[in-house]
């Protein structure tokens, strides 16, 4: 089954392949990777092979047997851009999200380039928003560049875990932003003063702005538990969504 999920931007996770492998300086403290190891660990049915890269052809129809409208974050645990995942198993989860136009699905990745490239010969799906993280200026800003050129009708920005000053951000074509600070075992410090950054750009540039969370690190620069650091940001909590209507 499609699983309902705490993480604050989405409703439901699916996830057609799992695991994955490491490529930029947000992907050191993976909490999808130590969550595949916990589940391995457990026993869990569809993580046999821990964190190393799966197709799970058998999960590809979950969302078909859900009538009520839903929105979906695609791939939690893995990232549908891989380079060893087939395209013409990028294809079968875009048939599913055709046949469900009720749904909304969220696609998120680092491999912007892969995507542009296999969006240049398809076309994507109007109940699809397509997403890239942003976790610093040298790996997470380039992606930024491939999304704005992928035909698509919702663009949106994971820039979480944030791990510096992102400067000046081209925030053209795209519609979402949502910011966070790194948690797990040993997460890496997110600075006020770099939100705030990105917050005023977005407004700006007519951008909607969703804050996540804090993560490891609190707003006064005091290590604790994510849950106690919490998503207050500049006295408020910022829940802004794209207006679209699929």
């Amino acid at each position: 089954m499609s699983t309902q999920t705490s993480i604050e931007w989405t409703e439901h996770t699916w996830n057609p392949t799992t695991g994955c492998t490491k490529i930029s300086s947000g992907c050191r403290n993976c909490y999808a990777e130590n969550m595949a190891n916990r589940l391995q660990s457990m026993g869990m049915a569809g993580y046999e092979n821990g964190f190393e890269l799966t197709l799970m052809p058998d999960r590809l129809g979950q969302p078909l047997k859900r009538r009520k409208p839903t929105v979906y974050f695609v791939n939690s645990m893995s990232d549908l851009f891989h380079s060893n995942i087939p395209d013409e198993f990028i294809d079968k989860v875009f048939a599913v999200i055709r046949q469900t136009p009720q749904h909304v699905y969220q696609i998120l990745t680092k491999r912007a380039d892969r995507l542009l490239e296999y969006f240049s010969s398809r076309e994507c799906p109007d109940n699809a928003w397509v997403g890239v993280t942003v976790e610093d200026k040298k790996f997470g800003l380039p992606r930024i560049d491939y999304l704005r050129q992928v035909d698509v009708r919702i663009r949106f920005l994971s820039i979480e875990p944030l791990l510096e000053d992102l400067g000046k951000i081209n925030l053209d074509g795209i519609h979402w932003v949502i910011v966070g600070g790194e948690s797990g075992f040993s997460p890496r410090p997110m600075k006020g003063e770099w939100v705030e950054n990105i917050q005023a750009q977005a407004d700006e540039a007519g951008v909607a702005f969703f804050f996540k969370q804090w993560g490891g690190w609190g707003a006064d620069g005091i290590k604790r538990n994510k849950k106690v650091n919490g998503r207050i940001f500049k006295g408020k909590t910022w829940d802004d969504y794209p207006v679209a209507t699929f």
